[in-house]
């Protein structure tokens, strides 16, 4: 055996003994909360019809897991698909539930389902990503891993060694690869052995037998006959290796990819996202919600703020500056200061003397101009907390690109003005990959795959993982 197909095996079954604990407790605890268990009469038939429906619910809700695809190895260990398998087999259990029980007149008790399917459901998935961070662990340590071999151009197999070495915690280890007809490899650094640049379909086979791969990417620039992948395809199924396709496609999240066959070709269509109508003001309400309820709740910490900021250095208690907003608008962007008065006549001296005057990133290291209530500060984001006040006026929304100064905007590429396609944000994607300690291409590209993939869901998991990179203190938002 394989070991791809030990540890899948592995963490198939363990993700089975935690879904069986999980819905046994739900069930569990949603009768003894709805019935009580010291009242058991096993001589009323109402008592038994009670205790075998829930048995027959753990067992029916643990198959309906298994057969809707959770625990399939396509689906673990990274990605939302795991979670809505969970979800979706769980809504459809108990759906089928409430309409048998409707159109059979069975008197259930509404109770114990309203408590069993949402514990149970939170469970499951709070269980799955336990287990997940479990694998995420051995994976960095080069465990629990697919063994990889990259079929393709040159140029795209190295972009998706990049790619994959990037992410171990998707469980994909790339180990070798092979560029049919290739007929240039300076300047492409793959970082692992090329296997040979042949294109006939047996030496292809013998090379993927003899790397004792589990999986095959097939990556784009690829130089074989469809007939020659077909039958490769035949041949990796034979001997239980994964196949994978990897199109030229970058940055592009899942929800906006769907498959449609037509003549027996698997054709991608991709969606262009527009943050209008609907969306639009999904967006806009949530973020009045969240804003609203914060500054309330945070209302005595803005007046102990407000004292301390005006107790501690000379000075206006809040700084305003003007930003870049929404399609190039400009607005003025709060917080509570932490320089000194006049900092920014300092700015572009400092900028020239650290040698980043000419990229749109305007970041000083250990700026001499903050006081020592800045410093502490801006460790934990508190002096971001007033641009609350411009998420409630409309300027800014909760989670965004970062809105960066004119001079910023000033500098940017092509690429780099779709930020402005969208509302600025108190945080950002970048803000929850690496704070302000990324470089500047590796915080405009984590930009664009927001303003290209937005979603509220998306949204909501950036404002979680903020709260968890401001008190981690990597560095200022």
């Amino acid at each position: 055996m394989r070991p791809v197909a030990s540890w899948r095996a592995k963490y198939s079954r363990r993700l089975a003994v935690v879904d069986a604990f999980v819905i046994v407790w739900a069930v569990t605890g949603a009768y003894g909360i709805r019935f009580g268990f010291s009242d058991l009469d096993q001589s009323k038939t109402s008592d038994l019809d009670y205790v075998l429906l829930s048995a027959t619910l753990v067992v029916a809700w643990w198959l309906m897991l298994h057969f809707w695809g959770s625990r399939e190895p396509k689906v673990l260990g990274s990605g939302a698909d795991e979670y809505k398998r969970v979800i979706a087999s769980s809504a459809w259990l108990f759906g089928f539930v409430a309409i048998v029980s409707y159109a059979l007149r069975i008197e259930t008790a509404r109770g114990f389902v309203g408590l069993a399917f949402p514990a149970g459901a939170i469970a499951l998935v709070i269980g799955r990503w336990l287990v997940r961070q479990h694998l995420s662990l051995e994976r960095t340590h080069g465990k629990s891993t697919s063994r990889v071999l990259i079929i393709g151009g040159p140029h795209s197999a190295a972009h998706l060694v990049r790619s994959l070495t990037s992410a171990p915690a998707a469980g994909y280890l790339p180990v070798a690869a092979h560029l049919p007809a290739a007929t240039e490899l300076s300047g492409v650094d793959l970082k692992i052995p090329v296997t040979g640049v042949e294109t006939d379909f047996e030496t292809i086979l013998n090379v993927i037998v003899n790397s004792a791969v589990d999986a095959v990417a097939i990556s784009a620039g690829v130089n074989l006959h469809p007939r020659d992948l077909r039958k490769l395809g035949w041949e990796l199924a034979a001997r239980d290796i994964g196949m994978i396709l990897a199109p030229a496609l970058t940055d592009v999240a899942g929800p906006r990819i769907h498959t449609q066959p037509v003549a027996g070709l698997p054709l991608i269509h991709v969606s262009t996202p527009k943050l209008t109508g609907g969306k639009k003001v999904a967006k806009r309400t949530f973020d009045l919600a969240v804003a609203g309820v914060l500054v309330t709740l945070l209302s005595p910490l803005f007046l102990l703020l407000a004292v301390l900021v005006k107790a501690t250095s000379p000075g206006p208690i809040l700084y305003r500056q003007d930003r870049i907003g929404l399609r190039g608008t400009t607005f003025k962007m709060l917080k509570f200061r932490s320089m000194k008065v006049n900092a920014d006549a300092e700015l572009q001296t400092l900028l020239y003397a650290q040698g980043t005057a000419n990229k749109p990133l305007f970041k000083i290291e250990n700026d001499p101009r903050i006081t020592p209530l800045g410093r502490v500060l801006r460790k934990f984001s508190l002096d971001e907390l007033p641009q609350l006040l411009n998420v409630l006026g409309g300027s800014m929304s909760l989670v965004g690109p970062r809105p960066q100064r004119a001079g910023e905007v000033a500098l940017y590429d092509d690429a780099a003005h779709r930020r402005l396609y969208v509302s600025p944000g108190m945080s950002g994607l970048w803000q929850v990959s690496g704070r302000s300690n990324l470089s500047w291409e590796e915080s405009i590209r984590l930009d664009l795959y927001y303003v290209e993939n937005w979603s509220l869901m998306g949204d909501v998991v950036i404002l979680f993982k903020t709260f968890k990179a401001v008190f981690a203190s990597t560095g200022a938002v």
